[in-house]
């Protein structure tokens, strides 16, 4: 992590600003204080500052690329070492960037000046504020607030309406009064004392293609992006380590790695019985590689699950994520930092339209109003306040749809989807390694996003990545519903006597009842009432956002009928009550949760 402060006049001193960052920094830093190592480059007027967990090992490059005039930290990762030398002799940072393969985030400074930029889908962040003597720019949006703040926390009540509704950030707002997100392919530079923010547009999609030479080329331009982005790991002592499901994403990572010749092996979480494990085994075993299998904690009598209390749970994402995304998630665990690469499906939605991948009716009206929703979920449990602003920031994603819903459903995806809510998510896997995601590789992206979103929307296009990468791996069903576009094919014109058709894919089997069981999506009556009363007793703290009475309301009945808004209702009323910075909660037991019966 990085944080940098510059003055804004000749006068003003930042030694006091610095001495905070130094300070605070296990607050900000969600690992053990014997693990880090940091670094320092200081000008007259400008300083940048650098934290890792990493440790030394000698291969691998120093936390700042320094020189007599100025330093470079790059959080993430860039597909050519070289490149970083390339950033850290460029004139303007943010247009280097933007032609960069990777997935990183970069802050340079000099004497009386810093720059910052972000890539396609800023999945390493940047943040920015500044106070009357100082801009400070850094990677932890805590931090940046707790620096320009002299170690004061001001909460965002306003903006903290949004991690309600959807348990993240659906704006560049942050918790934290006077600290923003800088936006995807962004770049900010301040010199002399003043800021300047620029941004470069995501990519408009092209036409589908019209013939299948046109679609093969460009499955071609995708599939070598992929191939080009993982290449990297070809190089790596140890195998990659994916986390499998049945879905389409980590399949297709599975099938990618087995194109590129990369080694790797498979870990599935869940029950023997649960599709995700059953279907994990069958690709694990075309592709003939190792699969480990973990299950859930359980009871002796495999009745119930043991979750960590609530408060335990929400406090450990608090300091993980800085309340950027909600409780309800399950973030990475806290382990000693590892080099062995790993990888998963997260954010393979950007090859299948982004939050058009979900979108059941496809016609204008139905995804304009989708749009809507994203904004203002649950309008009548908000004060109007909270309801104005989600208003504001709805307005020019809903002039958008007016013209182009397939287009603001894909972009709205990369944006906060990615762009905040995985981007806090991902802090937690950051601590113990290196998560490699070829889905967001600025090159990846770019090509992603320049195909037809309906014809991503279709699934061809991963389909066909899948059965080109590794053959045979498309023919084992997924898990939910069948491949979009072969669910939608009309079935071929028959001769009265010939054959009946063979189904182009099997149908996916029923399953027994509670063999797919989620203790989040199903908390039952025990885990609701924590959450109830929790949260009741904490109605003042929440009330310059949602309404007393509409808030009883959502916790009516013995088991919450909506578990998501339940733990963003809890995560919310934690952080404005004092949960986090603080100790870490001790001496709460873990909640049990039945598993339903068949």
């Amino acid at each position: 992590m990085f944080l940098s402060v510059v003055a804004k006049r000749q006068d003003s001193d930042i030694t006091g600003y610095l001495k905070t960052a130094r300070t605070t920094i296990d607050n900000v830093l969600p690992v053990p204080r014997d693990t880090i190592d940091s670094a320092e480059w200081s000008g007259k007027h400008a300083a940048i500052l650098a934290w890792s967990n990493e440790g030394q090992d000698g291969e691998r490059p120093p936390l700042l690329a320094a020189t007599e005039h100025s330093a470079l930290g790059v959080s993430g990762t860039i597909a050519r070492p070289n490149d970083v030398q390339r950033l850290a002799r460029t004139d303007l940072l943010g247009a280097e960037a933007c032609g960069l393969a990777g997935c990183f985030s970069a802050i340079r400074t000099a004497d009386w000046e810093v720059q910052a930029a972000t890539s396609s889908t800023r999945a390493l962040s940047v943040f920015h504020a500044e106070t009357d003597d100082v801009h400070v720019v850094g990677t932890r949006a805590l931090h940046v607030h707790l620096v320009a703040g002299r170690g004061e926390i001001t909460w965002n009540n306003t903006a903290l309406q949004t991690m309600i509704r959807q348990g993240y950030f659906l704006s560049d707002e942050t918790p934290y009064a006077g600290v923003t997100a800088l936006g995807p392919s962004s770049s900010i530079v301040i010199r002399g004392g003043r800021r300047t923010i620029e941004s470069t547009p995501l990519p408009e999609a092209h036409p589908a293609p019209a013939s299948p030479r046109a679609r093969r080329a460009a499955i071609t331009r995708l599939a070598d992006a992929l191939v080009a982005a993982v290449e990297p790991l070809r190089a790596n002592p140890t195998p990659v380590n994916l986390a499998l499901t049945g879905g389409r994403d980590s399949r297709l990572m599975a099938a990618l790695l087995h194109a590129a010749k990369v080694p790797f092996r498979a870990t599935t979480n869940g029950l023997d019985s649960h599709p995700d494990v059953i279907l994990a085994r069958q690709i694990t075993a075309l592709l003939r590689i190792d699969h480990n299998v973990i299950p859930p904690v359980q009871t002796e009598r495999r009745d119930a699950v043991l979750i960590p209390h609530p408060s335990t749970r929400t406090f450990e994402v608090l300091r993980t994520c800085e309340g950027m995304t909600s409780a309800y998630e399950s973030i990475v665990e806290y382990l000693p930092y590892s080099a062995r690469p790993t990888m998963s499906g997260q954010s393979g939605e950007i090859l299948r339209g982004g939050f058009l991948y979900s979108q059941g009716q496809t016609t204008d009206k139905a995804m304009r109003r989708r749009v809507n929703d994203f904004f203002l979920k649950n309008e009548s449990l908000f004060t109007e306040e909270a309801n104005e602003h989600a208003r504001e920031l709805a307005t020019p994603w809903l002039r958008r749809a007016e013209k182009n819903p397939w287009e603001v459903l894909d972009h709205l995806y990369v944006t906060y989807r990615v762009g905040r809510w995985h981007a806090a998510a991902r802090a937690g896997s950051l601590r113990r390694g290196d998560p490699f995601q070829p889905f967001l590789d600025n090159r990846v992206v770019v090509e992603a996003l320049s195909l037809d979103q309906r014809w991503r929307h279709s699934e061809e296009v991963v389909y066909e990545l899948i059965r080109r990468f590794a053959p045979g791996l498309h023919k084992i069903e997924v898990e939910g519903k069948p491949w979009r576009f072969l669910a939608n094919q009309p079935p071929p014109r028959r001769w009265p006597w010939s054959r009946p058709a063979i189904p182009s894919q099997k149908p996916t089997p029923t399953k027994k009842p509670g063999n797919n069981w989620n203790w989040r999506t199903s908390p039952g009556p025990n885990l609701s009432t924590i959450l109830r009363d929790f949260v009741l007793e904490r109605t003042d703290a929440l009330s310059p956002i949602v309404r007393a009475e509409e808030l009883k309301a959502v916790f009516e009945a013995p088991s919450v009928s909506q578990p998501a808004l339940a733990w963003n209702l809890y995560t919310v009323a934690a952080m404005l009550t004092g949960a986090f910075p603080g100790e870490a909660p001790s001496s709460l037991e873990p909640v049990r949760v039945e598993i339903p019966r068949p």
